[in-house]
């Protein structure tokens, strides 16, 4: 079992200490959400809450997920990072290649690749990004990521994106492990195809209860398609860190538990001290008897 330590939804100023308190703890890796814009009006509910409405207010600060995971490295050693997950489909995928390589080179190779839709039809349409087939265009973003990523000539001839030959410099010596985040059933088909890895949170639509059929689901995709024997994570963050809650996700197949360990008692309000004080004493109680 790995433990990934959730940072966001407080100051900027607080992700470098909370990196090295997570480094120093002991856990495996560091996630960090991707909020781009916050909209005045919204046409759609947020998915995952159960009202609809978003739990964090436009004030709340959110920095680009690659440039803290960089900043976050260069004080660090060892731990790793991703973004959980980033918001794909509203971006370029030769930019995000050539950030994610220029990210993975500067952190020595400590980086993966979360990814996801987005939500909100408004962040499609300021960044001129088609909502329809995101989907599908997302999987041949994945595609194009990894086909640049591995370094050489390159091109690709796709139902959505044409490259032509060409090649980014400097890339990672080893693959970036790539991690698929959603919840419908074509996100499943398509971590399975093409992932080395799904990320999961609790919410209204996915309940603790669903998910150990979610990952018999994934499992009987991944031998679908031939990759039953490559590795592949199954990251889930639940709503609370309970040793209970942890527990059924590790008997149900999770591989790696996203948390906030400090949420339970203080929810995104915690200063940074309780923070802090809250990943020793995880690393301290639960690791070892989860792990």
């Amino acid at each position: 079992m790995q433990f990934t330590l959730s940072i966001g939804f407080c100051p900027s100023e607080w992700y470098l200490p909370l990196a090295r308190a997570a480094e120093e703890a002991g856990w495996d890796s560091i996630a960090v959400p991707d909020g781009l814009f916050f909209y005045e009006t919204v046409s759609v509910p947020y998915p995952y809450s159960p009202d609809g409405l978003r739990f964090w207010g436009a004030e709340t600060e959110f920095l680009d997920p690659l440039v803290a995971i960089t900043a976050m490295a260069a004080v660090t050693q060892r731990i790793r990072f991703y973004p959980s997950v980033l918001k794909l489909a509203v971006r370029e995928p030769l930019l995000v290649a050539k950030e994610l390589s220029s990210c993975a080179v500067l952190s020595g190779g400590r980086v993966g690749l979360g990814v996801g839709l987005s939500p909100w039809p408004e962040d499609f349409e300021v960044l001129r990004q088609e909502w329809a087939q995101r989907g599908p265009r997302s999987a041949e973003m994945i595609e194009i990521i990894r086909g640049l990523m591995a370094g050489g000539m390159f091109d690709y001839n796709g139902r959505f994106y044409t490259v032509p030959r060409m090649q980014i410099a400097p890339v990672p010596r080893q693959p970036v492990p790539i991690y698929i985040g959603g919840l419908a059933e074509p996100v499943l088909r398509r971590a399975a195809r093409l992932g080395d890895g799904y990320i999961g949170w609790e919410n209204p639509q996915c309940p603790l209860e669903d998910v150990p059929g979610m990952i018999r689901r994934i499992d009987s995709y991944r031998a679908d398609y031939g990759r039953e024997r490559i590795p592949f994570e199954f990251k889930f963050m639940p709503s609370s860190s309970r040793p209970d809650a942890l527990s059924r996700l590790r008997d149900a197949g999770a591989t790696d538990l996203i948390l906030m360990p400090w949420a339970d008692e203080a929810g995104h309000q915690a200063p940074l001290a309780a923070r802090i004080d809250a990943i020793h004493r995880f690393a301290a109680s639960g690791m070892d008897r989860l792990r």
